[in-house]
Protein backbone atom coordinates (compact mmCIF):
# COMPACT_ATOMS: atom_id res chain seq x y z
CA UNK A 1 0.00 0.00 0.00
CA UNK A 2 1.14 3.51 -1.36
CA UNK A 3 -0.12 7.00 -0.03
CA UNK A 4 0.18 9.73 -2.29
CA UNK A 5 -0.73 13.02 -2.56
CA UNK A 6 -3.30 13.51 -4.64
CA UNK A 7 -4.04 17.43 -5.26
CA UNK A 8 -3.39 20.80 -3.13
CA UNK A 9 -5.95 23.89 -2.57
CA UNK A 10 -5.26 27.29 -1.72
CA UNK A 11 -7.55 29.96 -0.32
CA UNK A 12 -5.71 33.74 -0.23
CA UNK A 13 -7.56 36.85 1.54
CA UNK A 14 -8.52 39.60 -0.32
CA UNK A 15 -6.13 42.31 1.10
CA UNK A 16 -2.43 42.53 0.59
CA UNK A 17 -0.28 45.18 2.76
CA UNK A 18 2.79 46.21 0.95
CA UNK A 19 6.01 46.70 3.77
CA UNK A 20 5.58 50.68 2.22
CA UNK A 21 2.18 50.85 3.72
CA UNK A 22 3.10 48.60 6.76
CA UNK A 23 6.25 51.04 7.21
CA UNK A 24 4.57 54.24 7.38
CA UNK A 25 1.82 53.16 9.87
CA UNK A 26 5.00 51.47 12.33
CA UNK A 27 6.68 54.89 11.53
CA UNK A 28 3.82 57.15 12.85
CA UNK A 29 3.29 54.76 15.83
CA UNK A 30 7.12 54.79 16.81
CA UNK A 31 6.92 58.25 16.92
CA UNK A 32 3.37 58.77 18.37
CA UNK A 33 5.13 56.38 21.39
CA UNK A 34 8.41 58.87 21.32
CA UNK A 35 6.33 61.79 22.02
CA UNK A 36 4.16 60.36 24.58
CA UNK A 37 6.63 59.11 26.61
CA UNK A 38 9.38 61.66 25.80
CA UNK A 39 10.55 62.53 29.42
CA UNK A 40 10.85 59.21 30.03
CA UNK A 41 13.09 58.84 27.18
CA UNK A 42 15.37 61.56 27.83
CA UNK A 43 15.84 60.59 31.67
CA UNK A 44 17.09 57.32 30.20
CA UNK A 45 14.41 55.67 31.56
CA UNK A 46 12.50 54.35 28.16
CA UNK A 47 14.81 53.64 25.14
CA UNK A 48 13.33 55.63 21.95
CA UNK A 49 11.79 53.51 19.05
CA UNK A 50 13.43 54.04 15.94
CA UNK A 51 11.86 54.19 12.23
CA UNK A 52 11.95 50.90 10.17
CA UNK A 53 11.71 51.20 5.86
CA UNK A 54 10.56 48.79 3.23
CA UNK A 55 14.07 47.98 1.94
CA UNK A 56 15.53 46.82 6.03
CA UNK A 57 12.52 44.57 5.97
CA UNK A 58 13.13 43.01 2.77
CA UNK A 59 16.91 42.95 3.28
CA UNK A 60 16.06 41.26 6.28
CA UNK A 61 13.42 38.59 5.12
CA UNK A 62 13.26 38.71 1.66
CA UNK A 63 9.72 39.71 2.27
CA UNK A 64 7.72 42.33 0.38
CA UNK A 65 3.79 42.39 0.75
CA UNK A 66 1.63 39.57 2.86
CA UNK A 67 -1.79 39.14 2.48
CA UNK A 68 -4.08 39.24 5.66
CA UNK A 69 -7.72 39.03 7.02
CA UNK A 70 -7.94 42.29 8.31
CA UNK A 71 -6.07 44.93 6.75
CA UNK A 72 -6.88 48.55 8.27
CA UNK A 73 -6.99 47.79 11.96
CA UNK A 74 -3.41 46.72 11.72
CA UNK A 75 -2.52 49.96 9.67
CA UNK A 76 -4.28 52.43 11.89
CA UNK A 77 -1.41 53.50 14.61
CA UNK A 78 -3.63 53.62 17.60
CA UNK A 79 -4.66 49.66 17.14
CA UNK A 80 -1.71 47.66 15.00
CA UNK A 81 -3.57 45.13 15.14
CA UNK A 82 -6.08 43.23 12.97
CA UNK A 83 -10.12 43.07 14.36
CA UNK A 84 -11.72 40.26 13.58
CA UNK A 85 -15.46 40.15 15.00
CA UNK A 86 -16.62 36.84 17.32
CA UNK A 87 -19.14 34.80 15.75
CA UNK A 88 -22.02 33.26 17.47
CA UNK A 89 -21.61 29.37 18.16
CA UNK A 90 -24.31 28.65 15.46
CA UNK A 91 -22.04 30.11 12.80
CA UNK A 92 -19.04 28.31 11.21
CA UNK A 93 -15.90 29.85 12.68
CA UNK A 94 -13.17 31.64 10.79
CA UNK A 95 -10.20 28.94 10.83
CA UNK A 96 -12.70 26.43 10.06
CA UNK A 97 -14.40 28.50 7.31
CA UNK A 98 -10.77 29.27 5.34
CA UNK A 99 -9.65 25.67 5.52
CA UNK A 100 -13.23 24.87 4.03
CA UNK A 101 -12.20 27.43 0.84
CA UNK A 102 -8.97 25.72 0.68
CA UNK A 103 -9.95 21.98 1.31
CA UNK A 104 -13.18 22.96 -1.61
CA UNK A 105 -10.08 23.20 -3.80
CA UNK A 106 -8.10 20.30 -3.27
CA UNK A 107 -11.48 18.45 -4.04
CA UNK A 108 -12.21 19.72 -7.19
CA UNK A 109 -8.81 19.80 -8.51
CA UNK A 110 -8.83 16.03 -7.62
CA UNK A 111 -12.44 15.40 -9.01
CA UNK A 112 -13.37 14.40 -5.39
CA UNK A 113 -16.97 14.82 -3.28
CA UNK A 114 -16.53 15.41 0.11
CA UNK A 115 -18.54 12.32 1.42
CA UNK A 116 -15.29 10.44 -0.16
CA UNK A 117 -13.25 11.68 2.56
CA UNK A 118 -12.58 9.43 5.10
CA UNK A 119 -10.65 11.68 7.76
CA UNK A 120 -9.87 15.14 8.26
CA UNK A 121 -6.59 16.64 10.05
CA UNK A 122 -6.37 20.39 10.75
CA UNK A 123 -2.83 20.99 11.39
CA UNK A 124 -1.80 24.23 11.93
CA UNK A 125 0.47 26.56 14.32
CA UNK A 126 -2.13 28.34 16.06
CA UNK A 127 -5.84 26.82 16.71
CA UNK A 128 -8.82 29.19 17.31
CA UNK A 129 -9.55 27.01 20.03
CA UNK A 130 -9.28 24.21 22.12
CA UNK A 131 -12.54 22.19 21.70
CA UNK A 132 -14.59 21.21 19.92
CA UNK A 133 -11.88 20.23 17.55
CA UNK A 134 -11.50 22.67 14.47
CA UNK A 135 -11.02 19.78 12.34
CA UNK A 136 -14.66 18.45 13.25
CA UNK A 137 -15.83 21.50 12.61
CA UNK A 138 -14.74 21.78 8.73
CA UNK A 139 -15.56 17.66 8.47
CA UNK A 140 -19.12 18.84 9.66
CA UNK A 141 -19.41 21.70 7.24
CA UNK A 142 -17.94 19.34 3.99
CA UNK A 143 -20.18 16.97 4.81
CA UNK A 144 -17.09 14.16 4.91
CA UNK A 145 -17.26 11.12 6.91
CA UNK A 146 -15.07 9.37 8.96
CA UNK A 147 -13.26 11.55 11.90
CA UNK A 148 -11.21 14.46 12.37
CA UNK A 149 -8.65 15.80 14.98
CA UNK A 150 -6.41 19.13 15.11
CA UNK A 151 -2.64 18.92 15.69
CA UNK A 152 -0.31 21.66 16.02
CA UNK A 153 4.02 21.10 15.36
CA UNK A 154 3.81 24.74 14.58
CA UNK A 155 5.42 25.62 11.20
CA UNK A 156 6.09 21.82 10.83
CA UNK A 157 2.45 21.05 11.27
CA UNK A 158 1.25 20.86 7.26
CA UNK A 159 4.43 17.96 7.02
CA UNK A 160 3.54 16.28 10.40
CA UNK A 161 -0.09 16.45 8.77
CA UNK A 162 1.02 14.81 5.54
CA UNK A 163 2.80 11.91 7.76
CA UNK A 164 0.20 10.95 10.24
CA UNK A 165 -2.18 10.81 7.11
CA UNK A 166 -0.02 8.52 5.66
CA UNK A 167 0.35 6.64 8.21
CA UNK A 168 -3.61 6.31 8.47
CA UNK A 169 -3.95 5.01 5.36
CA UNK A 170 -0.82 2.43 5.67
CA UNK A 171 -2.48 1.46 8.88
CA UNK A 172 -5.88 0.91 6.90
CA UNK A 173 -8.06 3.39 9.24
CA UNK A 174 -8.77 5.65 5.78
CA UNK A 175 -8.33 5.64 2.03
CA UNK A 176 -8.61 9.35 1.98
CA UNK A 177 -7.46 12.31 4.41
CA UNK A 178 -7.91 15.73 3.60
CA UNK A 179 -4.77 17.89 5.88
CA UNK A 180 -6.04 21.66 5.78
CA UNK A 181 -3.59 24.14 7.01
CA UNK A 182 -5.33 27.79 7.88
CA UNK A 183 -3.17 29.82 9.44
CA UNK A 184 -3.93 33.93 10.51
CA UNK A 185 -0.79 33.91 11.54
CA UNK A 186 -1.59 38.11 11.82
CA UNK A 187 -3.56 37.56 14.90
CA UNK A 188 -0.35 36.27 16.62
CA UNK A 189 1.59 39.16 15.78
CA UNK A 190 3.12 42.41 17.69
CA UNK A 191 2.75 44.63 14.77
CA UNK A 192 4.90 47.73 17.17
CA UNK A 193 7.78 45.50 17.53
CA UNK A 194 9.99 46.16 14.66
CA UNK A 195 12.32 43.63 14.83
CA UNK A 196 8.93 41.36 13.78
CA UNK A 197 5.92 43.40 13.01
CA UNK A 198 6.35 42.78 8.93
CA UNK A 199 7.16 38.30 9.23
CA UNK A 200 3.55 36.86 9.05
CA UNK A 201 0.67 36.83 6.62
CA UNK A 202 -2.15 34.70 6.40
CA UNK A 203 -3.83 32.31 4.38
CA UNK A 204 -5.28 28.29 4.09
CA UNK A 205 -3.75 25.25 2.57
CA UNK A 206 -5.04 21.83 2.37
CA UNK A 207 -3.72 18.61 0.76
CA UNK A 208 -5.73 15.27 -0.31
CA UNK A 209 -3.68 12.32 0.62
CA UNK A 210 -4.94 9.14 -0.58
CA UNK A 211 -4.43 5.10 -1.13
CA UNK A 212 -2.62 5.02 -4.31
CA UNK A 213 -5.49 2.41 -5.05
CA UNK A 214 -7.92 5.07 -5.49
CA UNK A 215 -5.75 8.46 -6.79
CA UNK A 216 -6.40 9.13 -9.95
CA UNK A 217 -3.29 10.11 -12.34
CA UNK A 218 -1.02 11.98 -12.17
CA UNK A 219 -0.77 12.07 -8.16
CA UNK A 220 2.45 12.73 -6.37
CA UNK A 221 3.98 8.75 -4.91
CA UNK A 222 5.14 10.05 -1.31
CA UNK A 223 8.44 7.97 -0.90
CA UNK A 224 10.20 8.99 1.84
CA UNK A 225 9.56 11.12 5.18
CA UNK A 226 11.27 12.24 8.30
CA UNK A 227 10.42 14.06 11.15
CA UNK A 228 12.45 15.46 13.90
CA UNK A 229 11.72 18.02 16.83
CA UNK A 230 14.42 19.14 19.38
CA UNK A 231 13.07 21.39 22.23
CA UNK A 232 13.82 25.53 21.56
CA UNK A 233 12.75 28.41 23.39
CA UNK A 234 13.67 30.63 20.65
CA UNK A 235 10.44 30.59 19.12
CA UNK A 236 7.92 30.97 21.69
CA UNK A 237 4.09 32.07 22.31
CA UNK A 238 2.37 31.70 25.97
CA UNK A 239 -1.26 33.04 25.39
CA UNK A 240 -3.29 30.27 26.53
CA UNK A 241 -5.98 29.22 28.83
CA UNK A 242 -4.03 29.39 31.90
CA UNK A 243 -2.95 32.51 31.66
CA UNK A 244 -6.15 33.99 33.60
CA UNK A 245 -4.76 32.48 36.74
CA UNK A 246 -1.83 34.38 36.56
CA UNK A 247 -3.93 37.92 36.32
CA UNK A 248 -0.75 40.10 37.29
CA UNK A 249 0.94 38.98 33.96
CA UNK A 250 -2.16 40.01 32.05
CA UNK A 251 -1.48 43.62 32.48
CA UNK A 252 -0.32 44.63 28.56
CA UNK A 253 0.74 48.24 28.99
CA UNK A 254 1.30 50.81 25.87
CA UNK A 255 2.78 47.86 23.80
CA UNK A 256 4.52 45.71 26.43
CA UNK A 257 2.79 42.40 24.87
CA UNK A 258 5.79 40.52 26.86
CA UNK A 259 5.72 37.11 25.33
CA UNK A 260 2.06 36.45 25.33
CA UNK A 261 2.25 36.89 21.30
CA UNK A 262 5.00 35.66 18.46
CA UNK A 263 8.71 35.92 20.30
CA UNK A 264 11.43 35.12 18.86
CA UNK A 265 15.65 35.19 18.63
CA UNK A 266 16.07 35.20 15.15
CA UNK A 267 19.93 34.85 14.92
CA UNK A 268 20.14 32.02 17.14
CA UNK A 269 17.01 30.24 15.22
CA UNK A 270 19.21 30.78 11.87
CA UNK A 271 22.23 29.57 13.57
CA UNK A 272 20.28 26.78 14.56
CA UNK A 273 17.88 25.85 12.18
CA UNK A 274 19.84 25.68 9.10
CA UNK A 275 22.57 22.98 10.06
CA UNK A 276 19.56 20.73 11.59
CA UNK A 277 17.51 21.40 7.94
CA UNK A 278 20.10 20.51 5.96
CA UNK A 279 21.46 17.29 7.72
CA UNK A 280 17.78 16.28 8.14
CA UNK A 281 17.26 16.21 4.50
CA UNK A 282 20.62 15.38 3.38
CA UNK A 283 20.42 11.60 5.73
CA UNK A 284 17.08 10.87 4.17
CA UNK A 285 18.05 11.48 0.87
CA UNK A 286 20.74 9.23 1.52
CA UNK A 287 18.81 6.29 3.18
CA UNK A 288 16.70 6.16 0.21
CA UNK A 289 19.93 6.34 -1.55
CA UNK A 290 18.60 9.25 -3.84
CA UNK A 291 21.54 11.92 -5.36
CA UNK A 292 20.57 15.12 -4.54
CA UNK A 293 21.23 16.09 -7.96
CA UNK A 294 18.10 13.97 -8.75
CA UNK A 295 16.11 16.38 -7.02
CA UNK A 296 14.13 18.36 -8.90
CA UNK A 297 12.52 21.01 -6.65
CA UNK A 298 12.80 21.39 -3.03
CA UNK A 299 9.20 23.48 -1.84
CA UNK A 300 10.45 25.01 1.75
CA UNK A 301 9.25 26.56 4.48
CA UNK A 302 8.73 30.18 3.71
CA UNK A 303 9.77 31.75 6.93
CA UNK A 304 13.46 34.07 5.34
CA UNK A 305 14.91 33.49 2.12
CA UNK A 306 18.71 33.39 3.36
CA UNK A 307 17.74 30.44 5.49
CA UNK A 308 16.52 28.92 2.18
CA UNK A 309 19.22 29.60 0.11
CA UNK A 310 21.69 28.34 2.36
CA UNK A 311 19.86 25.12 3.23
CA UNK A 312 19.10 24.80 -0.49
CA UNK A 313 22.84 25.24 -0.78
CA UNK A 314 23.95 22.44 1.90
CA UNK A 315 21.86 20.15 0.47
CA UNK A 316 22.60 20.52 -3.09
CA UNK A 317 26.27 21.06 -2.19
CA UNK A 318 26.22 24.20 -4.79
CA UNK A 319 24.18 27.68 -5.15
CA UNK A 320 21.05 26.72 -6.15
CA UNK A 321 18.57 28.77 -8.91
CA UNK A 322 15.13 30.23 -7.48
CA UNK A 323 13.61 27.42 -9.52
CA UNK A 324 15.19 24.90 -7.98
CA UNK A 325 14.26 26.34 -4.19
CA UNK A 326 11.31 28.87 -5.33
CA UNK A 327 10.19 31.50 -3.14
CA UNK A 328 6.27 33.19 -2.75
CA UNK A 329 7.30 34.26 0.74
CA UNK A 330 8.06 38.07 -1.07
CA UNK A 331 4.33 37.97 -1.78
CA UNK A 332 2.80 35.96 1.09
CA UNK A 333 5.33 36.86 3.80
CA UNK A 334 5.67 33.90 6.36
CA UNK A 335 2.44 31.81 6.45
CA UNK A 336 3.83 29.17 9.14
CA UNK A 337 2.97 26.01 8.06
CA UNK A 338 1.44 26.39 4.83
CA UNK A 339 4.30 28.24 3.37
CA UNK A 340 5.82 25.23 2.11
CA UNK A 341 2.54 23.64 0.82
CA UNK A 342 1.79 27.14 -1.26
CA UNK A 343 5.16 26.90 -2.82
CA UNK A 344 4.05 23.41 -4.02
CA UNK A 345 1.05 24.13 -5.11
CA UNK A 346 2.14 27.29 -7.49
CA UNK A 347 5.21 25.44 -8.49
CA UNK A 348 5.06 22.14 -9.72
CA UNK A 349 2.99 21.67 -12.92
CA UNK A 350 6.04 21.46 -14.58
CA UNK A 351 6.73 17.83 -13.17
CA UNK A 352 6.94 14.56 -15.44
CA UNK A 353 6.63 11.35 -14.43
CA UNK A 354 9.48 9.71 -12.62
CA UNK A 355 10.52 13.77 -11.36
CA UNK A 356 11.39 13.87 -7.64
CA UNK A 357 10.92 16.85 -5.41
CA UNK A 358 10.86 17.17 -1.35
CA UNK A 359 8.55 19.74 1.09
CA UNK A 360 10.56 20.54 3.72
CA UNK A 361 9.48 22.90 6.67
CA UNK A 362 11.01 24.03 9.85
CA UNK A 363 10.07 26.22 12.89
CA UNK A 364 9.25 26.30 16.55
CA UNK A 365 9.95 23.32 18.60
CA UNK A 366 12.08 22.78 17.18
CA UNK A 367 10.31 21.16 14.77
CA UNK A 368 11.11 20.09 10.90
CA UNK A 369 9.12 18.02 8.58
CA UNK A 370 10.30 16.37 5.13
CA UNK A 371 8.13 14.83 2.55
CA UNK A 372 9.96 13.21 -0.44
CA UNK A 373 7.40 13.24 -3.78
CA UNK A 374 7.76 11.61 -7.08
CA UNK A 375 5.16 12.45 -9.89
CA UNK A 376 3.51 9.53 -10.96
CA UNK A 377 2.26 8.93 -14.86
Amino acid sequence: MTAVISSTGLWTPENSISNEELVVAYNQYADNWNAKHKEDIAAGRLIEKFHSSAEFVEKASGIKSRYVISKDPILDPDVMEPRIPARPDTEISILAEIAVNAAKDALKKAGRKPEDIDAVIVACSNLQRGYPAIAIEVQEALGAGGFAFDMNVACSSATFGIETARGLIHGGQAKSVLVCNPEICSAHLNFRDRDSHFIFGDVATAVLVEDDNIATSGAWEIVGSKLVTKFSNNIRNNFGFLNRNAPEDLAWPDDDLTDKLFNQNGRSVFKEVVPMVAAMITEELENLKIDPAEIKRMWLHQANLSMNVLIAKKVMGKDVEIEQAPVVLDEYANTSSAGSIIAFNKHSDDFKPGDLGLICSFGAGYSAGLIIVRKTG
